[in-house]
């Protein structure tokens, strides 16, 4: 699809949409408020327990995810009418797509001729695909689609295609020159999309736990009661993607009704009128939240130093309060356990475990081919510049889509059985589930690679001969083998756990008809009663129902896995069940 800047809208629909963005806004930051309450006092409740032995064996790089810049000539179809032209396009460490007229204009610091955040997008390199997609978001009413003169060059065959669709921006269309580069492109642009969507998700600040909460409860009081993937973004992209698919209906139904082409040319007209309404949305939140940034800094600074200050307080309130809620769900509880979840858990159990284990293990297989790879070229040239460049590809392993490629795919593998498990219980969040799983495994192999270099750089010295430092080498591969099956045991646990949560708490939580009518009401300004913003009666609901959930799932994974494969300690249960443990966390 031709890709131009998109058409102003008129003063009238800015209008009403800077409208619609104040009252989400007024809708949603009275209750981030008290979920920052809840997440801070999640956190300071963890920094005061007693700690226990890092569970981690495995050095963290401290080296934040980012993609591998990845640049070359691509043909995008672009103007007006669309044409196929020649262009240079650059991807970004941070996730964002640049494209410019030419190479050198790229390289004297010249304008771009356009880019885009890669957040949302699908990448699809078929044609035919492609204008199928097209064809259902229009059809056709005369079903003579060789009529539309602009979209004939569309339908012409394309070599190595690279189609980058949006459910709400305008379509990016562009082709490769060659099959290999076509494969790089997909790997490095999944690797963005990737990135982009789970920014949120990796993020352990009280702020982004609290923003999360928010829009999963913003979400259930608008009858969303499953788990799905409305939390991939930045904070401002959730937001204007949440108020997007609430127009989306009335939108595409107004500009259809004013468009007087047909089918596919109906539909690029349709995405570029939405890409225009998605651009003001998006400018609209992202300063509504900037102007929210010192009132949150504050709020957050109030916060620590009085829940501190209440802490044992606020603690013994909750405890009084979750005493008297388990005692009046836990029978109705158990009844939906037993006629709902029970029958399906061993299955979901084992699909996830498949998912995850296949892609742990081929985490295992990369890194052992990297650090075989390595000895060999000890053991050739220690002191060689080939050696340098080797050292520091196998530290770049993390970050190469090519060479990760093997561990992300295996997380496909299960998706759609997994899905069909999932489906009866309301869960939609199959991407956020495989986004997940790869993120872990370029997690865990940068935390690999990062122990190996280490202890390579201690152990290796210039009095060595080729044999020595080879043998050393080798007991560093043995032991970071062995950090890496242990970290393993415990990510597969944690991976399977949290996900089983994420997929039946909000399915139980809806049947057991919890009232999402909370005591407290819209509170603007400052919190003053911190113990009952931070403990409301829905919050403490669902940090005993995902309590007794997790009993539930512990049990059937012991029974799986076997007790000695356990590796969350009574009070890492504790916690997970205080946190309300969110499956996309």
């Amino acid at each position: 699809m031709g890709v131009r800047p998109s058409s102003p809208l008129d003063k009238r629909q800015q209008q009403q949409l800077r409208g619609q963005v104040d009252g989400l806004l007024r809708a949603f930051l009275p209750c981030y408020r008290r979920q920052l309450a809840a997440a801070m006092l999640r956190q300071i409740s963890r920094e005061l327990e007693p700690q226990e032995p890092a569970r981690c064996q495995l050095s963290h790089t401290k080296k934040l995810p980012r993609v591998r810049e990845h640049q070359g000539p691509l043909t995008l179809l672009w103007g007006h009418p669309p044409q196929w032209q020649p262009t240079f396009c650059v991807l970004r460490g941070d996730g964002r797509l640049e494209w410019f007229s030419r190479k050198e204009e790229y390289e004297s610091g010249g304008r771009t001729l356009g880019s885009t955040a890669l957040t949302g997008y699908t990448l699809l390199t078929s044609q035919r695909e492609y204008l199928c997609l097209l064809d259902d978001l229009c059809p056709s009413s005369s079903g003579d689609l060789a009529q539309e003169e602009p979209l004939r060059v569309l339908e012409e065959p394309v070599n190595f295609p690279l189609f980058l669709v949006h459910p709400f921006r305008a379509h990016l269309c562009f082709c490769a020159h060659t099959r290999g580069a076509q494969r790089a492109w997909r790997l490095s642009l999944q690797s963005a999309i990737r990135l982009r969507a789970t920014v949120l998700q990796r993020s352990r600040a009280p702020a982004a736990c609290a923003f999360l909460d928010t829009v999963q409860l913003y979400r259930r009081r608008r009858g969303f009661a499953g788990g799905d993937d409305a939390t991939l973004g930045s904070d401002a992209e959730v937001l204007s993607a949440e108020l997007m698919r609430e127009l989306l209906p009335a939108l595409r139904a107004q500009t259809l009704r004013s468009l007087r082409s047909t089918g596919r040319a109906r539909a690029r007209a349709c995405s570029e009128f939405l890409d225009a309404v998605h651009a003001a949305v998006l400018a609209r939140v992202s300063a509504g939240l900037r102007a929210f940034q010192p009132e949150k800094d504050a709020l957050l600074a109030k916060l620590e130093r009085t829940v501190r200050a209440e802490l044992e307080q606020i603690l013994q309130q909750r405890a009084q309060r979750a005493r008297r809620l388990e005692a009046e769900i836990r029978d109705p509880l158990e009844a939906c356990m037993c006629r709902m979840v029970d029958p399906q858990l061993p299955q979901i159990i084992h699909a996830l475990l498949s998912l995850v284990e296949a892609t742990l293990q081929a985490v295992r297989t990369l890194l052992i081919r990297g650090m075989d790879r390595l000895s060999h070229h000890l053991r050739k040239n220690p002191s060689g510049t080939r050696l340098r460049r080797e050292v520091y590809e196998f530290g770049e392993i993390p970050w190469d889509p090519e060479l990760m490629q093997a561990c992300y795919r295996e997380a496909e593998r299960n998706r759609s059985h997994l899905a069909q498990l999932a489906e009866p219980f309301g869960f939609l969040g199959m991407q956020s589930l495989v986004f997940g799983a790869q993120d872990l495994a370029q997690q865990l192999m940068a935390a690999a690679v990062t122990t190996f270099l280490q202890l390579a750089d201690k152990c290796l010295t210039s009095t060595l001969d080729c044999d020595q430092a080879a043998e050393q080498l080798e007991k560093v591969r043995g032991l970071v083998l062995k950090k890496l099956t242990s970290d393993s045991e415990t990510s597969r646990w944690r991976f399977t756990r949290d996900w089983l949560l994420g997929i039946f708490w909000p399915f139980v939580w809806s049947q057991l008809g919890v009232s999402y009518n909370s005591e407290q009401p819209e509170v603007d300004g400052d919190i003053l009663a911190v113990g009952s913003q931070a403990l409301t009666t829905e919050g403490v609901c669902r940090d005993v129902i995902q309590g007794l959930l997790l009993q539930r799932v512990d049990r059937e994974l012991n029974k799986i896995l076997g007790a000695s494969d356990r590796t969350c300690s009574p009070a890492e249960d504790q916690e997970r069940a205080r946190d309300g443990h969110h499956f996309h966390r």
